[in-house]
C-alpha cells in the first residue's frame, strides 16, 4: 500500500442509513470506533478490499456530517486547545481558537444534538466544546429561562415557587 492509505478507512452509517466514508485516524478520534475496531479484529493494512461499517443508530446524517469535520479539522488542521476549568470567559472564541468557536456557533437543536452524539461516540474533545457551548448559552439565566432552553416544565406550584425565591433572598 502507497503512504496515503497505510491506515485505510471505514465507513460510519447515520441513523437514516446515509453512509461516510472516513479515514480510520480520523474516526479514531472517536473512542466508540476504537472499541468496535478492537471488538471486530480488524487489520488496518488488509487488503481483502472490505471496509469496515459501523453503525451510528443514534446520529442524524446532518449531525454525523457536523462530527466528522470537527474530527477531521481536529486531525489535519489543528487540535483544539484544551478547555481548562474554572472557565476564564464566556466568550467560546476566548477560549478554543476561532474555527471551533464558529462551529459550536450553530442552532440550539443542533447543538443538542452534537452533545448527544459527541457522548455516544465517545469523543471527549467534542463533548468538552459543546458542553462548554450549552454553559456559555445559560450563563446568567434564570431557572424559567433555563428550563425554556431544556424544554423542562415547572414542577414547582405558583405558593411552592414564591416561598422558594423568598428562601433564597
Amino acid at each position: 500500500m502507497d503512504g496515503d492509505d497505510v491506515h485505510g478507512t471505514l465507513k460510519l452509517v447515520s441513523k437514516e442509513g446515509d453512509t461516510f466514508e472516513v479515514p480510520i485516524e480520523i474516526a479514531k478520534l472517536s473512542n466508540l470506533v476504537v472499541t468496535t475496531l478492537g471488538e471486530e479484529d480488524i487489520d488496518e493494512d488488509d487488503d481483502d478490499g472490505g471496509v469496515v461499517e459501523i453503525p451510528l443508530p443514534n446520529v442524524k446524517a446532518t449531525v454525523l456530517a457536523k462530527v466528522i469535520e470537527y474530527c477531521t479539522h481536529y486531525k489535519m488542521v489543528e487540535p483544539m486547545t484544551p478547555i481548562t476549568l474554572p472557565l476564564k470567559s464566556n466568550r467560546i472564541s476566548e477560549i478554543v481558537q476561532d474555527w471551533y468557536a464558529r462551529f459550536v456557533d450553530v442552532d440550539q437543536t443542533m447543538l443538542f444534538e452534537l452533545v448527544t452524539a459527541a457522548n455516544f461516540m465517545d469523543i471527549k474533545s467534542l463533548l468538552d466544546l459543546t458542553c462548554l457551548a450549552v454553559s456559555v448559552l445559560i450563563k446568567g439565566k434564570s431557572a424559567e429561562e433555563i428550563r425554556r432552553i431544556f424544554n423542562i416544565g415547572n414542577d414547582f406550584s405558583p405558593d411552592e415557587e414564591v416561598h422558594l425565591r423568598e428562601n433564597q433572598s
